[in-house]
């Protein structure tokens, strides 16, 4: 199911998308607050397109590709809702995610995607609460999840890393 904003086009996945989130993923500054912080080579990329893909099948709802709604072969990054669970402290819950080309940063669109795929969430699937895990020096999401109006949830310690993970969420009535 594709889902149109005002400026963009989440969809699924597409063959032509691999080498341009494969450049997303090798970009060190975009990886940053990514787990461990380390790049992404094409196999490991096109891995989690797989399982996005699988996502969708086995859940019903999964990380779109994002695009320009007037151009949507040019993939902007990713956003959608998943299960976390490389974090089992939080599960069972569903995080509201996002990761964007640098490009891409700064003019909104990580706030307008993930504002369309909570609407999906609470309208298309009637979830209750949905999460964002987000390292708690990465500044940009953390005013993503502001200006959505995600509050405070117990912050976790990453299980592969040690390192505190800030966790948000919102329930239906509270997006902006």
């Amino acid at each position: 199911m594709d889902v149109e904003t005002e400026r963009l086009l989440l969809r699924r996945w597409r063959v032509g998308d691999a080498a341009l989130f494969a450049a997303i993923n090798a970009d060190p500054e975009v990886m940053r607050w990514i787990g461990r912080g380390h790049v992404l080579g094409r196999g490991l990329s096109d891995d989690l397109i797989a399982r996005f893909e699988r996502e969708w099948d086995d859940r019903g709802f999964g990380l779109w590709a994002v695009a320009l709604r007037d151009d949507p072969g040019v993939l902007l990054g990713f956003c959608g809702l998943t299960v976390p669970m490389f974090l089992p402290a939080v599960l069972p819950a569903v995080e509201v995610g996002w990761r964007f080309a640098r490009e891409a940063w700064g003019v909104g669109y990580a706030t307008e995607a993930a504002r369309a795929a909570l609407a999906f969430a609470f309208e298309e699937h009637d979830m209750r609460e949905v999460i964002t895990i987000i390292d708690p020096a990465n500044d940009r999401s953390l005013r993503v999840a502001e200006k959505l109006g995600m509050s405070p949830r117990p912050d976790r310690i990453h299980p592969a890393t040690g390192r505190r993970l800030t966790v948000l969420g919102i329930s239906p009535g509270e997006l902006q």
